[in-house]
């Protein structure tokens, strides 16, 4: 890595040239972001995983920089049209669309109109009409008629007429001022400081879509537009709604050729020292810096900023669902419980699965509470025969189509079982059907039912999200602000880190965990996690991490790397179900012989750990940062950054959205978290939306600083919009909103009205409509 590149992290960072090199060197190693977090805090100087992703990231991008510059020089060369000036302007190009203005000239290119024009010898006579604005340019324009030819590269027309010159000097002039890297770069510059996106709704599209009816005639400057609206944007015009384009602020309407020239071709007309003066030439130059402008630069203008648009709300949407993820991941496990599983439908049944504590199914079943067979009482039966037999301790409902229905059945049946507490709760089931057709499902429950084991995948994501959410491509777990809208590359590339950093934060028991959560693990990959599941299927339970050198292909790189993430519980040594790395053992035996204790008569002692002097122990191998973290670990071992676990209740007889009213407080669960917002699921199978200036009294700028998904709220219903399918909600609560919410007079009516509204319903119909609404959740 040069020191240009050192120097320019360290700065865009803040932080030292020292820590990028140690860090750069460690990734070039082969090692991965979370075991440099975890272990290597001398080398980088404390830096997290965020901060080293995007060290990574950017470190990527300079090295694709400076190879490229590297092929821009190598080019210019073989052309021998490299000067002292040309190389230090290549060599000071701070970003790939600098070096590329620059490379423009001299890029191999098509036979243009321009070089054709060359050939015909009309270079010449455009450099004598922008030099001598007094010449006549017809006159002039005569001298270079001439006859077709043949060159190297093709047949030429040749100059048929002065007009034919003319328009051949004025395509000459058009790409010299379009290839002026100076120029481009003051004009890009004034372009994205002074232009607005500008959409309207094509004609005949006006009643297609209403999803994009705020954007029908719609404008906004580009400094100020938010992401969400600009992937909005993007996705009415690919879905040939909208049209969009970005114009200069000042151009309401497209300039006649006669209006005055505008601030962009006046700076055409200053950097070439064009001036109408009335001179025989002037109106000429005029009208190729306008056609210059307008057929050249600025269309080149317009899809460089769409593009910078794109990306800059593309990277925002890739964090917002990579956040959202990450409080996926990292929501609170309900533990190890033997739980059923329910997987709502109204025709097709409610799909039934119990697992063991461990996760292993126990049993399967499919009952039908719902219409068209109604069979409630047969359904309880069932599912009451079945948390007899295996002492079920947790129930967990998906969260889709019918899932209301589901939870009441579920907690009536909870309600019947009176010799212990059964808790039903509902959970997000998204994923889960795609979980269900995958290749690893099929190898995980052979021979069941695909539709039984979504049941299955619902049940083990309430006893551990991560364990079992790894298992599903990150994409559709559907947490992420149109998603389907951004680089799919990019967002799967992040996501993917996203899980890599919750997995190793929160460690895996290497004698339970599937090959999906294994390959997740530092340093390992699908076909060492594959080995590690078939040897401890032949041999059974790890006994020690020292073990792990006996599966096959596990080296010592990867011993280096994974060791410390993986956990072994109940082993022959507590270190081992520990996040204290086996190379910092050596460095704990120390420390207990200096007390004079063996390590299950220290570990957890947080009193006698707190007297340990840490300066003691550094040495050249072992720093303050790892041995402050040994002792933090060794005082609670294993210890699981998740927080605990909690369950919300949506509130009865609020089942459809047609339930709702203003001024409702209710309970929900935050299913996604956008630039603009939370959506809340409160139980009526649409989610409402928090708007960014209702989540708070206070000012917010970022949802993320105030809510996170799974985390339960109490919100209140604004408004609700039935056609448009949309629920307007706020986290501010007054005294008011509580006294509404608790009246019984009020409840009691709203209960009256919410009851009449059920018993209109035809049959089946509700239900219908919130199972074809229920589909589009999430799309918008």
């Amino acid at each position: 890595m040069t020191s240009s590149i050192e120097q320019r992290l360290a700065e865009e960072l803040g932080i030292s040239v020292r820590q990028v090199r140690t860090t750069a060197l460690l990734l070039d190693e082969g090692a991965t972001v979370p075991f440099i977090a975890r272990y290597r805090k001398e080398a980088t100087g404390g830096l997290d995983d965020s901060q080293l992703r995007q060290l990574q990231d950017r470190l990527a991008y300079l090295r694709e920089l400076e190879q490229r510059r590297q092929t821009v020089i190598d080019s210019i060369n073989a052309q021998n049209k490299m000067t002292p000036a040309l190389l230090e302007a290549i060599c000071q190009a701070e970003d790939k669309s600098r070096l590329e203005d620059i490379y423009l000239p001299y890029r191999p290119k098509r036979r243009t109109k321009a070089k054709m024009a060359e050939e015909a010898g009309l270079a010449d006579l455009a450099e004598r009409l922008l030099k001598n604005s007094n010449l006549d340019g017809k006159k002039e324009a005569e001298k270079y008629i001439c006859p077709p030819f043949t060159t190297g590269e093709g047949d030429n027309p040749g100059v048929a007429d002065a007009k034919a010159a003319l328009e051949g000097a004025r395509q000459i002039l058009m790409e010299r001022f379009s290839e002026d890297a100076g120029l481009l770069n003051v004009l890009r510059t004034f372009f994205h400081e002074h232009s607005v996106i500008e959409s309207k709704v094509i004609e005949g599209k006006e009643q297609q879509d209403l999803r994009f009816s705020d954007y029908y005639d719609y404008e906004e400057s580009v400094k100020t537009i938010a992401s969400h609206r600009i992937l909005a944007l993007l996705r009415g015009r690919r879905e040939e709604v909208l049209a969009v384009k970005i114009r200069l602020e000042t151009e309401k309407k497209r300039p006649g050729w006669e209006d005055p020239l505008n601030p962009c071709e006046l700076q055409i007309a200053s950097c070439f020292g064009i001036e109408n003066r009335g001179r025989p030439s002037d109106r000429w130059l005029s009208e190729t810096v306008r056609w210059a402008w307008r057929v050249r630069i600025m269309p080149h203008l317009e899809t460089e900023l769409m593009n910078v648009l794109r990306e800059k709300a593309e990277t925002e949407a890739i964090a917002v669902f990579a956040k959202n993820l990450r409080s996926l991941l990292l929501a609170a496990p309900a533990g190890p419980k033997v739980t059923m599983g329910l997987d709502p439908g109204i025709r097709t049944g409610v799909k039934v699965a119990v697992v063991d504590k461990t996760g292993k199914v126990l049993d399967t079943e499919t009952v039908y509470p719902h219409p068209p067979r109604n069979d409630w009482q047969g359904s309880i039966k069932i599912l009451s025969r079945l948390i007899e037999k295996h002492r079920v301790e947790l129930i967990a409902i998906g969260n889709g189509t019918a899932s209301r229905e589901t939870d009441r059945l579920a907690r009536e049946l909870a309600g019947l079982c009176k010799d212990r507490r059964i808790e039903t709760i509902v959970v997000s089931e998204a994923g889960a059907s795609v979980y269900s057709a995958s290749e690893y499902a099929s190898s995980e429950l052979p021979g069941m039912d695909v539709s039984l084991r979504g049941a299955v995948s619902i049940a083990r994501r309430l006893q551990d999200p991560l364990a079992e959410l790894v298992k599903i491509e990150p994409k559709s777990i559907g947490v992420g602000q149109y998603q389907h809208d951004v680089a799919q590359t990019k967002l799967a590339r992040s996501l993917e880190a996203t899980v890599e950093d919750c997995v190793n934060a929160v460690g895996v028991d290497v004698n339970t965990a599937s090959v999906p959560l294994l390959t997740r693990v530092s340093g390992l990959t699908e076909g060492i996690a594959g080995n590690i599941v078939q040897y401890r299927n032949r041999n059974g339970r790890f006994a020690s991490r020292a073990d792990l050198r006996a599966i096959p292909r596990f080296g010592e790189k990867t011993f280096e790397q994974a060791a410390g993430f993986l956990r072994i519980n109940g082993g022959k040594n507590p270190l081992d179900a520990s996040a204290v790395h086996p190379e910092s053992y050596p460095l704990v035996e120390r420390i207990l012989d200096d007390l004079g204790m063996n390590i299950r008569a220290v570990i957890g002692n947080r009193e006698l750990l707190r007297k340990v002097e840490p300066g003691k122990y550094i040495s050249e191998r072992f720093g303050l940062p790892t041995i402050v973290d040994i002792l933090r670990e060794l005082e609670k071992p294993g210890r699981d950054p998740r927080p605990a676990f909690v369950s919300a209740h949506f509130r009865d007889g609020v089942e459809e959205i047609t339930d709702l009213e203003s001024g409702m407080v209710l309970e929900g669960v935050v299913t996604n978290v956008a630039a603009f917002g939370a959506f809340v699921d409160i139980g009526v199978h649409q989610d409402g939306l928090v708007h960014i200036s209702a989540l708070s009294e206070k000012f917010v700028t970022d949802p993320h600083q105030i809510v996170k998904s799974g985390q339960l709220v109490r919100v209140r219903v604004l408004d609700v919009d039935v056609k448009r399918r949309r629920i307007g909600l706020s986290m501010v609560l007054t005294k008011e909103n509580e006294a509404y919410n608790g009246s019984e007079k009020q409840v009691h009516n709203m209960s009256q009205r919410v009851k009449k509204r059920q018993r209109n319903r035809a049959d089946g119909t509700g239900n219908a409509m919130a199972e074809a609404f229920a589909k589009l959740r999430g799309k918008f």
